[in-house]
């Protein structure tokens, strides 16, 4: 399985060079290495393994390393992240077996001078036993549960330290796979009969929603290809439904891509209506006509077009749909390469999200509604945007919000609906 394990290895080092996203990389990799399904399974276990632990794990190997891990050469440094993991984090791998993997990799590598080292630190690390540091200061939480002190900054002043705590132990847990029912071609208890006749179990959770409670193979399962559902987020699933759209009316997505918010506000309107599902990009629109001709929708209608400048050619709105770009806090269990960005990354991110949504406003006709949404916790990006919104534009005024702290069943969220006088 040495495959797997130097799968694991690139990946972690180029989503560290590269800031790359960790989802999309891995597939690239699995077909770059043509990997079995069990390299697969081992190589998603120790990479995301490894940047959820990533700090926990520094701290471990700066106990045994003489050279501080951020001074170690690159690849090495990803292949004692993911030996220190497989030793300390995965019951079923020996010990042996992480070490001696470790060494071959480095050995077949361009930092070959190095595999001495290696096996030292990894060997000194086999007889000795490191206790995580217990208290409850932001040192310590960030070792213990693998966070930037700066998110933990953000977090304890925005929820205090007991939610903090509740939120950052969620961030390590695994994040469940959750379905749309296409209520168009299907009900929800067909599609849990249909699933399980393909050898897939899951579970209704009400309103059309349904959790996956086994694996399935997207690209190769026959109801996901005839669009008898999509995959989304509870949470997301919730934030289309406050929208409130209603059957025949015109509906404008300014930040759509993927898509899955357009799609549940479309089979919500049963495809009777219009929406305009927009995107920067000229590929990620793409991504959303796909989508909906999957799903057979008839209604959406996906363009490239940027939300930050006012288009008059769309015309007045009944409802539009804001879900901006964010810091993706509520998400960090999906997309754990978020906690490593530097702070510099998020610091134009409130100027752009009031930019979206004063723009997002000038579509909505008078009696109509704006749904600003994200997906992080921080009341900066959530409440603070929404308040400041509706200081400037007194013709509109916010029937409620509500921010969906991550929990088993959903990842973290914010939503406010915001209507036209």
């Amino acid at each position: 399985m040495a495959d797997a394990r130097k799968i694991a290895a690139v990946g972690l080092l180029r989503v560290e060079k590269d800031s790359a996203y960790s989802n999309i990389l891995l597939s690239s990799l699995f077909e770059e290495y043509n990997a079995t399904k069990e390299d697969k399974a081992l190589a998603s276990a120790i990479f995301y393994g490894v940047l959820d632990r990533q700090i926990t794990l520094d701290f471990y190997i700066n106990k045994f390393s003489k050279i501080p891990i951020k001074k170690l050469d690159g690849y090495t440094r990803q292949v004692l992240r993911s030996a220190f993991y497989q030793m300390y984090f995965m019951d079923k791998i020996p010990i042996s077996a992480a070490v001696n993997e470790s060494v071959k990799l480095i050995k077949a590598s361009d930092e070959n001078k190095n595999a001495g080292f290696v096996n030292a630190v990894l060997r000194n690390a086999c007889d000795k036993k490191i206790e995580l540091p217990v208290g409850r200061d932001l040192y310590s939480l960030s070792v213990r549960y693998s966070c930037p002190q700066w998110i933990l900054t953000n977090l304890v002043n925005d929820y205090g330290i007991d939610k903090t705590e509740e939120i950052l132990k969620t961030f390590l847990t695994p994040a469940k796979v959750f379905l749309r029912t296409n209520t168009l071609k299907t009900s929800t208890d067909k599609l849990i009969s249909l699933l399980k006749d393909g050898g897939v179990a899951a579970k209704d959770l009400s309103e059309n929603a349904i959790e996956l409670e086994s694996g399935i193979d997207f690209s190769k399962n026959k109801l996901f290809n005839e669009g008898f559902f999509h995959v989304q987020d509870i949470s997301s699933q919730k934030c289309a439904q406050a929208l409130e759209a209603k059957k025949g009316e015109r509906i404008l997505d300014v930040c759509s891509a993927p898509g899955g918010k357009s799609f549940t506000v479309c089979e919500i309107m049963e495809d009777c209506g219009e929406i305009i599902s927009c995107d920067l990009y000229d590929n990620r629109a793409s991504l959303i006509k796909k989508g909906a001709e999957r799903l057979g929708l008839k209604s959406i209608k996906a363009i490239t077009n940027d939300a930050t400048v006012f288009n008059n050619d769309l015309g007045e709105f009944d409802a539009v749909l804001c879900d901006v770009p964010c810091s993706g806090f509520g998400v960090i269990r999906r997309k754990p390469e978020i906690k490593y960005k530097p702070i510099n990354d998020f610091k134009e991110l409130e100027d752009i999200q009031m930019k979206i949504l004063k723009t997002s406003a000038r579509y909505v006709k008078k009696g109509g509604r704006l749904l600003y949404s994200t997906c992080t916790l921080r009341k900066a990006e959530n409440e603070s945007v929404v308040e400041k919104f509706l200081s400037e534009n007194t013709d509109f005024y916010c029937e409620n919000m509500h921010t969906f702290i991550p929990a088993e069943n959903n990842d973290g969220f914010f939503h406010a609906l915001i209507k036209r006088r």
